[in-house]
């Protein structure tokens, strides 16, 4: 069984619905899987408090009721025609049952409405880790490229900002140090300059005063790049005066 298969079984494994070998091969690959884990343990306390919520608290005495019934009740054998039973053999289900299937049935859709909610979740911060690890990957190829070069300039409030570029690579790095936090509602903005024409190359975390951003696409013909404070979200154009515009190095 592969490793994305595994990845699917949480929501049978916490409700017990998995085969001996199934359920084996998924405990060995829990030990290794943090986020799988974190979801069976999610998904068994759901099903708990499910399991709560349809619970029915039986009648003072009943138990007592049932165990004098046994003892005074004769069970009616089957009767048959033609060697198979007959309809009438099978019991009726009393409404009670029927409710109680029914309830069971509802807690059964809703977990599994659950299990695919947490799985989503899990998958998408999967993907959002391996994006994040691409992009520190392209990041550390720009800075250690044999050709790399760097540029850098003092920014408003003591900040500092470099940027570094490989043209073998045609790509750029920016790296912010001391950055203060834009105001609410905005963030800085990157931009490649291409002879006079702003071109948007990216946003900085405003939650982060030092950060390496590999700036959004090649770096081409422009001749230099300028920070500039934006609504959320980032411009097309810049929208206010910059606070750092640097040449790129040749």
């Amino acid at each position: 069984m592969s490793t994305a298969e595994l990845h699917t079984l949480t929501g049978a494994y916490a409700l017990h619905a998995l085969s001996d070998d199934e359920r084996d091969a998924f405990e060995r690959h829990l030990g290794d899987c943090a986020a799988c884990a974190q979801e069976v343990r999610e998904l068994g306390a759901t099903a708990g408090r499910l399991g709560l919520a349809v619970s029915v608290t039986p009648p003072a005495g009943f138990r007592d009721q049932v165990l004098r019934r046994v003892t005074t009740v004769r069970q009616e054998p089957p009767r048959t025609s033609g060697g198979g039973v007959s309809v009438a053999a099978v019991p009726r289900r009393r409404p009670v049952a029927r409710w109680a299937l029914a309830a069971c049935l509802a807690a059964a859709a809703s977990l599994g409405g659950v299990a695919v909610w947490q799985h989503e979740q899990a998958d998408r911060a999967r993907e959002e880790a391996r994006a994040a690890q691409r992009q520190a990957d392209q990041v550390a190829q720009v800075l250690s490229a044999p050709d790399a070069k760097v540029a850098s300039a003092r920014l408003a409030g003591g900040a500092r900002g470099s940027v570094v570029v490989s043209h073998d690579r045609d790509r750029a790095v920016f790296v912010a140090a001391g950055m203060a936090s834009p105001p609410d509602g905005k963030v800085y903005q990157l931009w490649f300059d291409d002879g006079g024409h702003m071109r948007p190359a990216g946003l900085l975390d405003p939650a982060r005063p030092d950060q390496s951003v590999l700036m959004k696409g090649s770096v081409g013909e422009a001749s230099g790049m300028g920070v500039s404070v934006e609504p959320n979200g980032g411009s097309e154009q810049p929208t206010t005066s910059p606070v750092a515009l640097m040449s790129l190095p040749a």
